[in-house]
């Protein structure tokens, strides 16, 4: 066998060998909702949530370059009617906004125009995992001892982005990130009702 075919072969073979080898970011926990938790507080039902997400190598590369990347938490619930669709009682989203100052060195991480400084990025995604106190309803549209579902999902809002990388997400999978949406149940009880 002469030099020239043996190089060929090993290549051949290193190159296979790639092939089967986890890449990574493409092989990490996929985005989900771990916790939600709706509770009563001051009249409002509010939604407490955790959830997993982590941010690809591109996605943290476009932030820390300064573009802004906006999250997207979109949230139902329903009331089941056993002689019509479900009611549908909640329909709303919330969605933050992380941004890399490069002149200050400063990330900020806020809902709509309200925003302040975190320390990292990982900080500013922290903020996001945990959603706390999102008041989402009045506690008067829901009816002691009924069972109400719900779903929640978070995503990358592409839709927000600047124009050029509108385009480039439409184009690249790795844009496109976000949580299946996840059922959830909930049932209010007196005391939660009425908390005097």
């Amino acid at each position: 066998m002469s030099i020239i075919s043996r190089l060929f072969l090993g290549l051949l073979l290193v190159s296979a060998s790639l092939l089967f080898v986890p890449g990574g970011d493409a092989y990490g926990a996929e985005p989900k909702v771990t916790r939600v938790d709706p509770a009563v507080r001051n009249g409002k039902l509010e939604i407490d949530a955790d959830i997993e997400f982590e941010l690809n190598q591109q996605l943290r590369d476009a932030a820390q370059r300064g573009v802004p990347l906006y999250f997207t938490a979109d949230l139902t619930m329903t009331r089941e009617r056993w002689w019509w669709f479900d009611k549908s009682l909640v329909d709303t989203s919330r969605t933050w906004r992380v941004v890399y100052n490069a002149l200050t060195r400063q990330w900020r991480a806020g809902v709509g125009e309200l925003s302040f400084p975190v320390a990292s990025l990982d900080d500013a995604m922290s903020v996001i995992r945990h959603i706390r106190n999102w008041p989402v309803a009045d506690a008067g549209d829901f009816d002691q001892g009924v069972l109400y579902g719900g779903q929640l999902r978070l995503r990358l809002d592409t839709s927000l982005l600047p124009r050029p990388f509108q385009v480039n997400a439409l184009n690249s999978s790795s844009w496109a990130q976000g949580t299946p949406w996840t059922d959830f149940s909930f049932m209010l009880s007196d005391k939660e009702k009425d908390p005097s």
